[in-house]
């Protein structure tokens, strides 16, 4: 990776309900690439959470993405293809680096399958996980609220 180059670092989600360990892992991310490095986030579709989650997330994408793109650690954010085409974003957006939640094991075996194929030289990391707390997850929040707001 060249000097003048600036070390291209993504991230993807579904951030819905944001919260603070979002927030945490996100600036983790952006630390993996160094000073100068870009961090761009892709943010899982409706479609794909409902087929992988079996219900579509509370907040809907554009809105999801639009708050992840305001966070400050995130240069850019954009949408994930319907198929979740990982081959297809890699192309599209080129990373260095690619910074996976903890909790994304699924994710991984795809990535690293899929840097393989392409033969490309990208480094994939996992962002570790960070205290627990009541509320980390977007799960734990709406459980909360359920259970305070009979």
């Amino acid at each position: 990776m060249g000097k003048n180059k600036n070390i291209i670092v993504l991230a993807s989600g579904v951030f819905d309900l944001l919260h603070y360990g979002h927030i945490l892992s996100l600036e983790e991310a952006k630390k993996v690439g160094g000073d100068n490095s870009k961090l761009i986030v892709v943010v899982a579709r409706d479609s794909t959470v409902k087929r992988l989650k079996g219900k579509k997330p509370i907040i809907p994408e554009d809105q999801r993405r639009a708050l992840v793109e305001s966070l400050k650690p995130v240069d850019e954010a954009i949408l994930g293809y319907e198929d979740l085409n990982i081959e297809e974003v890699m192309r599209k957006i080129k990373p260095d680096i690619i910074a996976l939640g903890y909790d994304q094991d699924y994710i991984e075996k795809a990535v690293k399958k899929a840097v393989a194929k392409l033969d490309l030289k990208v480094k994939v990391v996992k962002i570790r996980e960070f205290a627990a707390s009541d509320l980390n997850s977007s799960s734990m929040i709406k459980r909360k609220i359920v259970k305070e707001w009979k």
